[in-house]
């Protein structure tokens, strides 16, 4: 039976500006199961950015309960967020965020730093990560001498290095082409089937799809909560892409 990694319940968020309030989330509830593969979406101003910065313990509610892997997150403090962030989320932004004056090494061992790991059994974590997402012969490469896809890569593999609980995409695919995007959402089904869990934030459709589960928001509200029937890749599509890759 798989565990519940996350359970949110009547989660709200209110933010005050001058004398109005704006309620970004409004009483959200689900559960997120180990080893699922979900996609959270929603028109702009509908709280998916809001509850992505919660989920990944950015930001604390105003009210409700976030339990991560049976801890009530909802109630720690920044510097009790910070550990847990480290320790359990694994982020991929849209923009990279990589030091574009270190290698990709260097870049990917950033979170064993932050977790006090050794320099020898860093590196070495490090470029198998690396070669975990295809990049183990650009370990002495900069970012500026890769490509946008390869630079994801690099993110990706700075978010698994610690074999975090969830793995928490941000329009990962958002600043690069359609074929390169594809690539990324080929390597996400990969680590899917390798068995991590996955949330994706997007407002695209297409990118959603390749998702098992698909969350939607409107108003602070979830919309509907339903099973995607035929994800974008299947297990022939899969095969066929890494026989040729």
């Amino acid at each position: 039976m798989k565990k519940s990694v996350i359970q949110v319940q009547d989660l709200t968020k209110i933010y005050t500006m001058g004398s109005q309030e704006v309620r970004a989330l409004d009483g959200v509830s689900f559960e997120v199961q180990e080893n699922e593969y979900i996609a959270i979406m929603g028109p702009s101003g509908s709280g998916k950015s809001t509850l992505m910065n919660l989920i990944g313990c950015l930001d604390t509610p105003t009210s409700g309960t976030y339990i991560l892997n049976g801890e009530d997150v909802s109630k720690f403090d920044d510097s009790d967020l910070a550990e847990v962030r480290n320790r359990e989320i694994g982020f991929v932004f849209q923009t990279f965020n990589l030091l574009p004056r270190t290698d990709c090494l260097s870049n990917v061992e950033l979170p064993l730093i932050y977790s006090g790991v050794k320099t020898a059994e860093r590196h070495e974590r490090a470029a198998k990560t690396l070669e975990r997402v295809g990049l183990g012969d650009r370990i002495d490469h900069k970012p500026n001498e890769l490509s946008g896809g390869q630079r994801q890569r690099v993110a990706i593999a700075r978010a698994l290095v610690n074999n975090p609980s969830i793995l928490l995409a941000d329009e990962p695919t958002g600043n690069l082409d359609t074929q390169t995007g594809d690539e990324i959402m080929m390597l996400f089904e990969e680590l899917y089937r390798m068995g991590n869990t996955i949330i994706v934030v997007t407002h695209e459709p297409e990118i959603a799809q390749h998702a098992r589960r698909i969350i939607r928001l409107r108003d602070g509200k979830i919309e509907s909560d339903e099973p995607v029937e035929n994800p974008a890749l299947d297990e022939e599509e899969i095969m066929i892409e890494s026989a040729a890759g």
